[in-house]
């Protein structure tokens, strides 16, 4: 039986030599579970050490920033790990950003090279000519060589099996727990998307023994079936990592075989996200619903109405919890302590958490204002906004990081989640910025300016909605917009609203009034593609 080797305070918070040791420890027990493939962790450290040398071979160094445009599967988690080995700087990019999104975040990162999956090729290749940073381009392909004609002649192209040949010895880099990790780009409040930069300490606080929740265990399979390019990764991979257990990825989700893939990998826990328990409660019921292996589900949020009754329809234990790409986690509830419609009690040598007004002035129990978070231990809060320091002091301003977030704290400790402070519209998971949304549509050449706002759904807890000026004597129609944002936005972004007006409701200095638009809804005006049946294009 294999046993975890005690490990010094200065390794087992780098990334890099937690999963040479955890190799050690569980050499031969299966780490991943994909499709058909099956990865153990001498495999996994196998594979995170050809790639880290890889990267060492094309001139990538400690601190410079990658790119990941992939999709889940087992190339992802060796290249953001094998960065992590050299002291790289992993910067994922959701595979569904296009157009000006996609050029700003791989700008702004000042990455110079990315590792891209062909079915991204045309993405990359319709913004090539804006990159300013790039040099080289790994393609992770079913063909070899695979096709590139469409990418910048300037640029090195090569493909993944050339880079993924290194040597599979540790490679001699040293990194310590406060060196920087990776760049989340999360949607933007009130301008474009801002990176949040994570530590290597940040990433591993948690899996470690001080977050006092021992709830995964070696024998536990931890099913994920949501994007590893968002912030969420780190919890995916390193939970199952931390325990000795097995991580069961898929694809993407999927209501009607989401139960099948459970069965089919033996999963114990799986994670959620936006709608997805909605979606799944809403699939016809089946006489197989309890029979599943599954423990608990760990996410947010839960529709308190609908708590107890998933449970006991799946056979379960629900587990609300509470974090951000900023901050994770901050409260979850735990096992036989939950309470239903709260988010649980803050997190066991996690982050002093409290409730403040708009003065900064902190509330008392019951009391609803804004979230506000002190970590407990250094590097276990992001290090800030990446090239921002205007909005890294904005969060941070009286030595408190401010969530955005309103709710309150009940007499016991649970904090109960309201609504959210920052302009920013949550659809099934994702943060979309409304300023990213405008910027798209009000490059049409027939718009003057617009406003995209949250409108409530039961599905997607929030869809987008455009409240459009058109020029003076211009005519667009909804149906236009909308195959012109299609081509240069993520799917889940383009709107399914759409209203015309004259002139937006404005401040005497001129800012648009949205709480003025949130409050109008949808108005007898109001387009819905989804009653004339317009479909959106996810690729």
């Amino acid at each position: 039986m294999h046993t975890a080797t005690p490990a010094s305070p200065s390794t087992e918070r780098v990334v890099g030599t937690f999963v040479e040791r955890q190799a050690r420890a569980y050499h031969d027990r299966v780490y991943l579970s994909f499709e058909d493939q099956v990865v153990t962790y001498a495999d996994l450290d196998a594979n995170v050490n050809r790639l880290a040398n890889g990267f060492l071979n094309l001139g990538v160094q400690k601190g410079d920033k990658v790119c990941l445009m992939l999709p889940n599967c087992p190339e992802f988690i060796y290249a953001w790990l094998g960065l992590a080995r050299i002291g790289a700087v992993e910067v994922p990019v959701n595979t569904f950003h296009k157009g000006n999104i996609l050029q700003y975040i791989i700008n702004h990162s000042d990455a110079t090279t990315i590792l891209v999956d062909e079915r991204y090729l045309e993405q990359l290749a319709f913004v090539r000519n804006e990159l300013q940073h790039i040099k080289t381009v790994i393609v992770r392909s079913s063909a070899q060589p695979p096709d590139v004609t469409s990418l910048d002649p300037a640029w090195r192209v090569l493909s993944y099996q050339e880079v993924a040949d290194g040597s599979t010895s540790p490679p001699d880099v040293q990194v310590r727990p406060s060196d920087l990790l990776a760049i989340f780009y999360t949607g933007g409040t009130t301008g474009p998307s801002k990176g949040v930069m994570i530590t290597h300490n940040f990433a591993l606080w948690r899996p470690g023994s001080k977050s006092g929740q021992p709830v995964f265990t070696g024998q536990d399979v931890y099913y994920c079936c949501l994007p590893l390019f968002h912030g969420i990764q780190l919890a995916m991979t390193l939970t199952p990592l931390a325990a000795g257990g097995t991580l069961a990825l898929s694809a993407r989700f999927s209501a009607s075989r989401f139960w099948d893939e459970i069965r089919r990998y033996r999963a114990t826990v799986f994670h959620f996200v936006g709608a997805m328990l909605p979606l799944l409660w809403a699939q016809p019921p089946r006489a197989d619903d309890l029979d599943n292996p599954v423990r608990y589900a760990r996410g947010n949020p839960v529709p308190a109405d609908l708590h107890r009754a998933f449970e006991q329809r799946f056979g379960l234990e629900v587990l609300q919890s509470y974090s951000m790409t900023e901050a994770m986690p901050i409260s979850a509830n735990v096992p036989g302590g939950v309470k239903v419609g709260s988010s649980g009690r803050p997190v066991s040598g996690g982050y002093e958490v409290k409730v403040f007004d708009e003065n900064d002035i902190e509330l008392p129990p019951n009391t609803v204002g804004e979230f506000v978070v002190r970590p407990r231990e250094p590097f276990t809060l992001m290090e800030g906004y990446y090239k921002m320091p205007e909005e890294t002091l904005r969060a941070f301003r009286n030595l408190w990081f401010h969530t955005g977030d309103i709710g309150y704290i009940d007499e016991d400790g649970y904090l109960f989640f309201s609504a959210r402070k920052k302009e920013s519209i949550r659809r099934s998971g994702e943060n979309i910025s409304s300023f990213e949304v405008e910027q798209v549509v009000n490059a049409h050449p027939a718009v003057a300016e617009s406003a995209a706002i949250p409108v409530p759904s039961a599905t997607h807890g929030e869809e987008v909605k455009i409240v459009v000026v058109l020029r003076e004597g211009v005519r667009l129609s909804p149906e236009e917009l909308l195959e012109f944002c299609q081509q240069r936005m993520a799917y889940f972004m383009v709107p399914r609203y759409v209203e015309f007006v004259d002139s937006l409701p404005k401040t005497a200095v001129f800012r648009v009034e949205k709480y003025r638009l949130v409050e109008q809804g949808i108005t007898a005006n109001t387009w819905d593609r989804e009653s004339v049946g317009f479909k959106v294009r996810r690729g």
